[in-house]
């Protein structure tokens, strides 16, 4: 069994100012724990990662650095904000090199922090990834949770492998960390990224906890652009099925001139003004969903050619032990 000496828990923050003293302390006490029982060593900490936000998260963050002292507690502010999944690499890329291994989760706790205990004892087992899975998804709205089912399913016919309810909770060795920072775009998407990179992995259930302060950060709109993300980084399937909808309608349309060609010479014409419309409608329909999803496509080309940085750190509190 190999031994975990440091650990680092990444937790990107957008105005997260009401949940982070509770978020903290909360963290902090299972980690000592940890260490107490000997599951980790005396070198942990938690890097919080400030994307952009417009309260008074990153002050929170400097009082929390100073009260806990020793390094617990760092902090990374982002000049603006630029999403969850390029904050998560921001922490990552800080404790690169300087950790064993490393939790990501979201600030606001609602994935249980005791499932840590599992992920590090897994760890300890020989594995490179740990995911942290929720048993379901009774918490959630008949909205939010009928959308994420969509989701995975439409995810698993595009051959993404992503893991049914696994979002950003996961335990990773400094090793697997230093893999995923080679993974050089600007469209990132995680939850597909680290599942194919091979690693030795397994999974731990837990139950998703009510929010304790603050709301969500994440809204219907922000979950359907970041479904399109996942799907169009990923893959090329919805390209694809154009052209499989084109040879529909082409053969569609050749069946349709067949019948009009023998209507013609049968002498059993009528007018037909409304199926005229409605003809031209339908294909223009098609030609404008096939003309959006190659934009979607070339859009993403146009900034991964680009290669700007993902982002810049403006300031960092607080020294890893």
């Amino acid at each position: 069994m190999r031994e975990l000496l440091r650990l680092c828990v990444v937790l990107p923050c957008y105005n997260e100012e009401d949940t982070l003293e509770y978020s903290i302390k909360t963290l902090t006490d299972v980690l000592a724990a940890l260490h107490e029982d000997g599951s980790i060593g005396k070198c942990y900490n938690v890097v919080c990662v400030d994307d952009g936000s417009k309260d008074g998260t990153w002050g929170m963050i400097g009082r929390l650095s100073d009260r806990y002292g020793r390094g617990r507690v760092c902090g990374i502010k982002l000049s603006r904000n630029v999403g969850h999944q390029n904050a998560i690499i921001a922490g990552l890329e800080h404790v690169a090199g300087r950790c064993d291994a490393v939790v990501t989760m979201d600030a606001d706790l609602q994935d249980d922090v005791n499932a840590i205990k599992e992920m590090v004892q897994k760890y300890r087992l020989g594995c490179e990834i740990v995911l942290g899975v929720r048993r379901d998804r009774k918490s959630d709205s008949f909205a939010k949770r009928h959308t994420a089912n969509m989701f995975y399913e439409l995810m698993k016919s595009t051959h993404t492998p992503v893991i049914p309810n696994h979002a950003e909770y996961r335990l990773m060795s400094c090793n697997a960390v230093e893999c995923l920072l080679r993974y050089g775009e600007r469209n990132v998407f995680l939850r597909g990224i680290i599942p194919s990179m091979g690693f030795k992995s397994d999974v731990v259930y837990y139950d998703r906890v009510p929010r304790k302060y603050g709301k969500s950060k994440y809204p219907m709109a922000q979950m359907l652009n970041f479904a399109v993300e996942g799907i169009t980084s990923f893959s090329i399937r919805p390209i694809r099925s154009i052209f499989l909808v084109g040879i529909v309608s082409l053969v569609l349309t050749l069946s349709v001139g067949i019948y009009v060609l023998a209507a013609i010479l049968l002498g059993r014409t009528y007018p037909g003004w409304a199926s005229l419309i409605l003809s031209l409608w339908f294909l223009g329909s098609l030609v404008l969903v096939a003309l959006g999803i190659i934009g979607e496509y070339i859009g993403k080309i146009y900034l991964e050619v680009k290669a700007r940085p993902r982002y810049f750190v403006e300031s960092v509190v607080g020294e890893q032990v």
